[in-house]
């Protein structure tokens, strides 16, 4: 009988203890796949991609211990030879190999050129084959990015005492309402696909005080723009005891700039392949809704249209005006009218017209949505009766609040939209790993 007693030690070295200096000179063992064969002649670059980055072996004939030609791009193989320093290698190493033991080898030729520093195909392509075509190094270095914002949001939120809750993807009753529900049936009974996690970190609140999920979440909006997703990454927290939604507003301050911190220390490597400047968060400017738009209307001769709702152009006039007179990357947009703000958002005491929500613009595009939500009962239920809704399927949460409930408020960030600007591309898609929209179900 065997028993395990934990991780299994290896003498298979990954590209951090390669940089150790005293292996220089020594005999190594590394593994990897074939990203690309450069053949010299007598010498050949065979170069492995690896987990955290490309690993430079060098083949010579004679002395490598195999014939080139029985190697492949695309093979996953073990190699043993010697650790040089080499500067114009990736890494500043080089492995010269004395042999090589394949472990599999592709059954065809790759269908993407990935490697190529930049995969020059169409965004379809890349996408019918997203399994291959993150193969290459700036692809994956997107979503490498994208691990760095998770990891942010989660270790920022965890210090500031936020405990992480899963919630179910399927309900009987949509916390945002409206029409834009994927309908299931449940066992004969009728059920969606949550919008967001709402209702159930509100809950959590009378629980946890501070409750935080990383989670997809679900909007069946008939949309086929560069900025929508029918299933995206939804980064929620929720927390009580507040005293204005302005507290929300800094707690996001905080995480971002954590976030950039950690992105700048643990994933240079990916910022560099990506040609990205991180963008400032030492301070992000706040303006209400309505003044945001006479700011744009005035200065670029915008007329309003739409008094309930910031229509695209606005959103990236307001991001422009915030970059040109603040030098500001990001700008909260708050007091969005109620009259476009779901049943559970806290209306503006002086004016309730207004709501005390925000949106979190960057660079022009919405990333965030959040607010202070109504914690009195009663004030829930004149919400919920103006807003000609009924209660059923609410009935639950209601006695949440029914029971007391503390001052509090939240948001949800798009995580896909966030790595989308950051990494500076312009399609969404680009940043989802697996997209859905309105034509694509798979892969």
């Amino acid at each position: 009988m065997e028993f395990m007693t934990g991780v299994k030690t290896t003498d298979l070295l990954e590209l951090a203890k390669l940089q150790n200096k005293e292996l220089i000179g020594q005999t190594v063992k590394v593994n990897g796949a074939v990203h690309t064969i450069r053949d010299m002649g007598d010498v050949a670059f065979v170069v492995l991609r690896k987990r955290d980055g490309l690993l430079q072996c060098v083949y010579e004939e004679g002395k490598s211990g195999f014939d080139l030609k029985d190697l492949k791009e695309a093979c996953t193989v073990e190699v043993e030879g010697i650790l040089n320093e080499e500067q114009r290698a990736p890494g500043g190493i080089e492995v010269r190999i004395r042999g090589i033991k394949t472990l599999s080898a592709p059954s065809a030729p790759m269908p993407l050129p990935i490697a190529k520093w930049k995969l020059n195909t169409s965004l379809d392509a890349k996408l019918n084959m997203r399994s291959v075509s993150l193969r290459n190094i700036k692809e994956r270095a997107k979503f490498k990015i994208q691990e760095g914002i998770v990891r942010g949001f989660r270790d920022f939120l965890y210090q500031e005492g936020f405990t992480e809750i899963h919630t179910p993807k399927i309900g009987a009753k949509s916390a945002e309402g409206g029409a834009n529900l994927f309908k299931l049936e449940y066992f004969h009974r009728p059920a969606v696909l949550q919008q967001s996690p709402q209702l159930y970190k509100q809950m959590m609140v009378g629980v946890f005080d501070r409750v935080f999920e990383t989670a997809p979440v679900f909007r069946a909006e008939k949309h086929n723009t560069k900025r929508h997703l029918n299933e995206y990454t939804s980064l929620d927290f929720e927390m009580g005891y507040i005293d204005s939604f302005e507290d929300i507003m800094a707690m996001e301050t905080g995480f971002l700039q954590y976030t950039m911190q950690l992105l700048e220390k643990e994933y240079a490597k990916e910022l560099k392949i990506l040609n990205i400047t991180l963008p400032k968060v030492d301070k992000i400017p706040a303006v209400r809704f309505d003044k945001a738009k006479e700011l744009v209307a005035e200065k670029y001769n915008r007329k309003i249209r739409n008094p309930f709702d910031l229509e695209p152009e606005e959103e990236t006039l307001i991001g422009q005006y915030f970059k040109e007179e603040y030098d500001a990357d990001f700008v909260f947009v708050t007091h969005y009218p109620s009259k476009k703000r779901p049943f559970y958002a806290m209306d503006d005491p002086e004016d309730n017209r207004y709501t005390l929500s925000f949106d979190l613009l960057y660079h022009g595009l919405e990333i965030t949505t959040g607010g202070q939500r109504i914690h009195d009962y009663n004030m829930l239920i004149e919400k919920i009766a103006a807003k000609g809704m009924d209660q059923e399927g609410l009935e639950q949460y209601l006695d949440t609040f029914r029971y007391g409930m503390p001052p509090h408020g939240g948001l949800g960030i798009g995580l896909e939209r966030l790595t989308m600007k950051l990494v500076g591309e312009d399609n969404v898609r680009e940043t989802t790993l697996y997209p859905r929209d309105l034509s694509r179900l798979e892969p």
